[in-house]
């Protein structure tokens, strides 16, 4: 395993941890739909995500910042998709609580799709 992968899989995880706490507190505590609340979650991590990826994992800090920000915004788009989409289908058709579709998700996401784009697309 390279050092860039398990430096992606921990910012994945930081952002996770907010994306989850964001979610659960718009959902629980201010009354989200959870559909909403996931998509506020997910907004927020990939923020943090992004901050990560381009100054630690893949210390592309010498690219230009507007041309990555673009390619990641487009990256981000498709995740912000599978992962919202992931969530309703998973919780309204499996029956599982939001919090648990949105881990599950979040791995699938992230480690099947999000990695690869930032390491090859975004950050290359």
């Amino acid at each position: 395993m390279s050092t860039t992968f398990i430096k992606a899989q921990a910012s994945s995880i930081i952002s996770t941890f907010f994306d989850l706490l964001i979610t659960v507190v718009c959902k629980e505590f201010l009354g989200f739909w959870y559909v909403v609340a996931s998509f506020t979650g997910t907004f927020a991590g990939g923020a943090i995500n992004f901050a990560l990826g381009r100054r630690w994992v893949f210390d592309s800090r010498d690219k230009k910042v507007p041309i990555q920000l673009v390619k990641y915004l487009i990256t981000w788009g498709g995740n912000m998709i599978l992962t919202t989409l992931g969530v309703f289908v998973v919780t309204h058709y499996c029956g599982i609580s939001y919090f648990i579709s949105k881990i599950i998700v979040a791995v699938v996401v992230g480690v099947g799709y999000n990695y690869m784009l930032q390491k090859k697309f975004v950050f290359a």
